[in-house]
């Protein structure tokens, strides 16, 4: 999810933590909880300072180990050793565990986007995205924002707001999960032009009744469309390219890394008096009539690298940052 969901789930989880008696009778252990599950819901997520060592390495890294199996327990242990400063003995305790339930709801909430988390690592470097919630999703968010608005007002006990607010949610997920594999199911039959292997992958948005759609052809190309309304409609086809400088390129730095996150990804070759240019992007992500998360490589007609680019960008931004030795 993104920062604010995160930082209003922290808040809701604080509120919530009012069901457990050690809690709620002693408002400075509420404030630790508070403090710890707003860290909580945000731990995970620091490795945004990844961009610090470029694209190529945050893209490679982020919601990798940081939202792993031990990272988990490695999240709960420095909060909790943070509030150790204030809390001790059973208060601690109690604290530490909602902070480790804040932990383990970022990563299982990241793990419903289409980015996706590597949740089981060390098991597996697999990327784990079941696309059936937004990164952004107006209901969570806003659900959040009424329920800590009662709290704070006083309106209604945290001890009665909060549990409804998180049944009302994992009915929610419940629901979305259903629809969405209810709807992808039948992709097929509502696709003339199926073909056996094809793979059809529905991709939330933010609107609830708006799917992006993306179709897997054998043939290794891709058709990406939306299903409005229970309505399905292509709207572009994507051919990769075979081209050698495609295989050249996958050895680069910033491809390699594109390619270790990406399972959607497909080149085009453009080719120059200067060299080659290869362009891979994440057919996923189309907005505008563009595929704005791409990884670019820029090569010599002897397929060694003039200049790179991975992350997000319009195309009228590429060409600003990549270079060409004539």
């Amino acid at each position: 999810m993104d920062t604010g969901t995160h930082l209003v789930i922290g808040l809701g989880l604080a509120g919530l933590a009012h069901v457990d008696p050690v809690v709620a009778a002693d408002t400075g252990v509420a404030t630790a909880v508070m403090v710890g599950t707003v860290l909580g819901s945000q731990a995970p997520d620091t490795d945004t300072l990844l961009r610090l060592r470029g694209n190529a390495v945050y893209i490679k890294n982020h919601r990798g180990l940081s939202h792993s199996l031990p990272a988990l327990v490695i999240w709960t242990l420095l909060i909790t050793g943070l509030l150790s400063l204030f809390l001790s003995g059973t208060a601690l305790l109690h604290a530490g565990l909602w902070v480790f339930g804040a932990v383990c709801f970022h990563v299982f909430t990241d793990l419903f986007n289409t980015y996706g988390t590597q949740a089981l690592r060390p098991l597996s470097e697999k990327w784990v995205s079941w696309n059936i919630i937004h990164i952004f999703d107006p209901f969570i968010f806003v659900t959040h924002l009424i329920a800590i608005f009662l709290w704070v007002v006083r309106l209604g006990s945290p001890q009665i707001i909060f549990p409804i607010l998180y049944t009302l949610i994992a009915f929610y997920y419940i629901w979305r999960t259903v629809t969405h594999h209810r709807l992808e199911q039948g992709l097929a039959g509502q696709d003339a032009e199926h073909a056996e292997g094809d793979r059809y992958y529905l991709i939330p948005t933010v609107q609830l009744t708006q799917w992006n759609v993306v179709k897997r052809k054998q043939d290794g190309s891709y058709r990406l469309g939306e299903l409005k309304n229970r309505q399905l409609r292509w709207l572009d086809e994507v051919s990769c390219s075979s081209h050698p400088a495609v295989d050249a390129s996958r050895s680069h730095t910033s491809i390699a890394s594109f390619l270790y996150f990406s399972s959607f990804a497909c080149a085009e070759v453009r080719e120059f008096d200067w060299g080659y240019e290869v362009r891979w992007a994440d057919v996923r992500y189309r907005h505008r009539k563009q595929y704005p998360f791409v990884a670019v490589l820029r090569m010599n007609l002897n397929f060694a690298p003039i200049d790179s680019y991975v992350g997000w960008k319009s195309e009228s931004a590429i060409e600003k940052k990549l270079r060409v030795d004539y």
